[in-house]
This record gives structure tokens, C-alpha cells and sequence, in this order.
């Protein structure tokens, strides 16, 4: 291998444009909207909260012309053609259906629900209703996962036997916060190890088998988690996630010709390195886009996802979801976690 290939992300400006609306002026909402804002020719025309107070103040902040004191009349706004759910897990499912219901296409932050039941009736409603659905993966569409992807697809790695990636921060403990409490969908595995989980995917697809093991918060939350999956092919993945301490936020792809290295963040903009015997080639981000800034890619994708007349994505489609949800739910299964 001498040279890596160019990412192939979809062009943040010049390409088509959604009306978007925002379900839940939160902080991962206040990110993801300064993102589309500052780096895209997306626009949020309205959003949404339970309080109207609180909805025309995050709209005043980001230049947003419609604030709705319910979220159904966002929903119901004609002037928004796509949703951006960004309510605690809890919700999600919800959220997602209302939004469905009323014939908008759906993005859904990550995990797009509390578990792959509710899931499966997320992408059964999209699918009977003709809407463009998807869990807000926002990774996958980072310039260096495209790149990634295209020597996977090229076999520039050979067969891949083993993969690992680990996703801890330390969240200080309230039982009544979103990270703890069992209400709101609390726990690692759904919060921050669905991206170790969605990297193993990316990487080798569904597993056969699921073995976990860790601790639980005094909530019955998952405090920390270690899960092993078992592939066909006889590859192997490990994954790690914890709300009681910070990792790297590293991840590795070792196939029988090359390995990948991301010495961290994997899931956020940030650099990799290519090793196949003494060469070594590395790729890093020149955009100078930190941590959040990466949200906007997914939102330029959709637009032109939507154009194009797709119902989801070929990056991360709906079946990719379920299967994503599917080792989840094993895993918070095996460790006993409400």
C-alpha cells in the first residue's frame, strides 16, 4: 500500500438542503445545530421544547425562525421537512413516531431507542410510511471513516481477525441524572458503548455470539461493561465502555496484511495510522474540526440521501441499527442492567 485513499464524505456545502426541526433543545441539540450552522448549507427552521420559554431562547441563540412550545406543532409545521430527535433515550421512540407519523424524515440520536423492540417499531413505522429514517451515527460519516471504509471494501487489510475499541468517561454519580437513572435509558452501553458497539459493526458486521461481563451502578444501570464477540469468520471483537473512568478513546482493526490504529477519539475527528509490515502510513483530520464540530456530516449526507429518493442509508442503514441494539440488549441482558 502506498498511499491512502481520499475520503469520500459527502460535501458539507454546494449539495441539497433540508428544512430541519429540533425535538429537544439540549446540549447534544446545541452542538449538533452550531455545527450544521457554521459548516453546512443546512438550516434549522424550528424547534421544540415542552417549554416555550426555553425553546424561543435556544432559538434567539442560533438564529432559528420558529419556536414551538410542543412538539407536535413542530411537527405539524409545514416549513420543516426533517426532524432531528435529540430527547434523552428515553424518549426516542416517541419522538420518532410522532415525527413519522406526520410524514417527516427522522434522524434519531444514538441509541435510536432503549432497546431493539423498540427499534424494530422505529423502522417499521419509517418503512410503512415512506420516510427517510436514521439513528444520528455520526462517525460513520467522518472523512477518516470513509477512509477506513475504502480499505476495507478494497481488502488493503487483508482478512480481519480481531478488532478492539473502548469508549469510558467518568460521569460523577446522580441517581436522577441521565447517565444513572434506569428511567431515562441510563447506563455505558447505550449512552457512549454503542459507539465501540457500532465500531465492531462497521468493521465485521453482525456477530454470532455475544459474551458480557462488568459492574452496575447502585441505579441497576450498567456502570462498566467488557463485551468479546465472536464472528463466523472466526474474527473477534472487544469492546469496553464505563461511566466511572476516562479511556483513550482508542480503537484497532489487525487483519492479516495491515492494521489500523486510532489512538483516539475513533468516533470524532481525530487521526489513524495504516501498519503492514515496516511501512506505516498515517491520515489525520486537516479540517481542524474538534469533537461536535464532526456532527454536521451526517445532516449533509440526509439532504443528499433525500434528493436522491433513498429511504435510508447505505452507511448505516436501519438493518445495521437493529443488529447494533441486538448486542446491546445481549450484553445490558447478561449484565443484569435495568
Amino acid at each position: 500500500m502506498r498511499s491512502l485513499p481520499q475520503p469520500n464524505n459527502f460535501p458539507l456545502t454546494g449539495g441539497p438542503t433540508l428544512r430541519w426541526g429540533v425535538l429537544a433543545p439540549g446540549g447534544i441539540a446545541r452542538d449538533w445545530v452550531g455545527a450544521l450552522h457554521t459548516h453546512t448549507d443546512q438550516r434549522v427552521a424550528a424547534v421544540a421544547s415542552r417549554s416555550l420559554d426555553k425553546a424561543q431562547a435556544f432559538a434567539a441563540e442560533f438564529g432559528i425562525e420558529h419556536a414551538h412550545g410542543s412538539y407536535e406543532e413542530l411537527v405539524g409545521d409545514p416549513g420543516v421537512e426533517a426532524v432531528y430527535v435529540a430527547a434523552p433515550h428515553s424518549e426516542h421512540r416517541r419522538l420518532a413516531l410522532l415525527a413519522i407519523a406526520a410524514g417527516k424524515h427522522v434522524l434519531v440520536e444514538k441509541p435510536i431507542a432503549l432497546n431493539s423492540a423498540e427499534a424494530r417499531e422505529i423502522v417499521a413505522a419509517a418503512r410503512a410510511a415512506g420516510v427517510f429514517a436514521m439513528e444520528a451515527m455520526w462517525s460513520r460519516f467522518l472523512p477518516q471513516t470513509t477512509v477506513v471504509a475504502q480499505l476495507l471494501a478494497a481488502g488493503e487489510l487483508g482478512d480481519v481477525l480481531t478488532v478492539t475499541a473502548d469508549f469510558g468517561a467518568r460521569f460523577p454519580f446522580d441517581p436522577a441524572s441521565r447517565a444513572f437513572d434506569p428511567a431515562l435509558g441510563g447506563g455505558a452501553l447505550l449512552d457512549i458503548g454503542v459507539y465501540p458497539a457500532w465500531f465492531a459493526h462497521f468493521v465485521l458486521g453482525a456477530p454470532d455470539a455475544v459474551t458480557a461481563t462488568g459492574t452496575l451502578a447502585s441505579t441497576g444501570v450498567d456502570a462498566q461493561a467488557a463485551v468479546i464477540l465472536d464472528y463466523p469468520s472466526g474474527a473477534q471483537a472487544a469492546i469496553t465502555t464505563s461511566l466511572l473512568v476516562a479511556t483513550p478513546l482508542a480503537a484497532t482493526i489487525s487483519g492479516t496484511l495491515a492494521r489500523v490504529e486510532f489512538p483516539g477519539p475513533f468516533m470524532g475527528p481525530g487521526s489513524f495510522s495504516v501498519t503492514s509490515g515496516a511501512d506505516r502510513l498515517e491520515w489525520a483530520d486537516t479540517t481542524g474540526f474538534e469533537w461536535g464540530e464532526g456532527l454536521c456530516y451526517q445532516a449533509a449526507a440526509i439532504a443528499q440521501y433525500v434528493a436522491d429518493g433513498l429511504t435510508e442509508s447505505p452507511w448505516h442503514s436501519l438493518d445495521d441499527t437493529l443488529e447494533i441494539m441486538t448486542v446491546l440488549d445481549s450484553a445490558r441482558t447478561q449484565l443484569g442492567a435495568l
